[in-house]
């Protein structure tokens, strides 16, 4: 289990704008979740949500489409953290086969329900973090939205 030292953690989400206003999740399939388990994808900075969403969003929309979320998660919620250590060799390869391996983290946490939050290591960039967020854990009302802004994509990040 983590424990903040400063009394709120600050994550980024980049999404569509018809979503930017509330903090809800698609229950899609993902690297760290199965289909039909809903969890909110955040990162611990403004530039790897960047990043993961230009990897993962397939063109969906035009780049005026999208804002950034901050969300706030109080020191209060308690938060879980997977160690790259604690993974196979591979779970970061971009097959089906490295998502089954982080799904079955991601999926055992959900089923726990031992925190809110999960802090994963980002398979794109080493030593850096993403924050899972189980919408349907008793403390998710603690974590609120608290600015969404339109964002842009710098035309020379095009994938």
């Amino acid at each position: 289990m983590v424990r903040q030292h400063s009394s709120i953690l600050k994550v980024y989400r980049i999404t569509h704008k018809k979503w930017a206003d509330k903090l809800v999740a698609s229950g899609y399939a993902a690297r760290w979740n199965s289909h039909g388990f809903y969890v909110i994808y955040t990162a611990e900075n403004r530039s790897l949500a960047c990043l993961e969403n230009l990897f993962h969003r397939n063109g969906f929309g035009s780049d005026n489409d999208y804002f950034i979320m901050t969300i706030n998660i109080p020191n209060t919620v308690v938060i879980t953290k997977i160690e790259t250590t604690e993974l196979p060799a591979g779970w970061n390869l971009p097959n089906e086969n490295a998502h089954l391996l982080c799904r079955s983290f991601g999926d055992n946490w959900i089923k726990s329900q031992k925190s809110c939050c999960l802090i994963v290591p980002s398979a794109i960039i080493e030593n850096e973090k993403n924050i899972l967020i189980n919408p349907n854990h008793k403390d998710f009302d603690k974590v609120k939205l608290s600015l969404s802004q339109p964002f842009s994509f710098d035309n020379r990040l095009s994938i």
